[in-house]
């Protein structure tokens, strides 16, 4: 795994030497929705900008819009996940993963928040 880094939205991107980050939720939104029954995910090939609205996740409780923490060209899309959604409640921050994207400009990862930093905001949004 590289440089995990977190948005205020509850997304998550691992980012690996080669510029390729692994994009997904955090435990707490998967938390936050409940059980997961659909995602809508994108193409391959897709160039997204930094929020954009990357993939869309449907629970019991609510459908809600994953956006792209960086600008980037999505290289892989987690095809587990059209059969088994529930991967992400069940390891919303490894195997239930959502994107991998070729990252176009690398310096918007310095404005997002490290693990420490992430866990605070949690725990100050009570």
């Amino acid at each position: 795994m590289g440089d995990r880094r977190y948005t205020k939205d509850h997304e998550w991107i691992d980012v690996r030497e080669d510029g390729v980050g692994t994009v997904g939720i955090t435990n707490h939104a998967q938390d936050q929705l409940g059980d997961v029954v659909f995602i809508d995910l994108p193409s391959g090939g897709k160039v997204l900008a930094r929020g954009d609205e990357a993939a869309v996740v449907e629970s019991v409780k609510a459908a809600s819009e994953v956006y792209a923490p960086v600008s980037g060209k999505i290289t892989e899309v987690n095809d587990a996940l059209i059969d088994n959604p529930s991967l992400v409640n069940e390891a919303a921050e490894s195997s239930g993963w959502f994107l991998k994207m070729s990252l176009s400009n690398p310096s918007e990862l310095e404005g997002m928040m490290d693990g420490d930093a992430y866990k605070k905001m949690i725990e100050e949004a009570g």
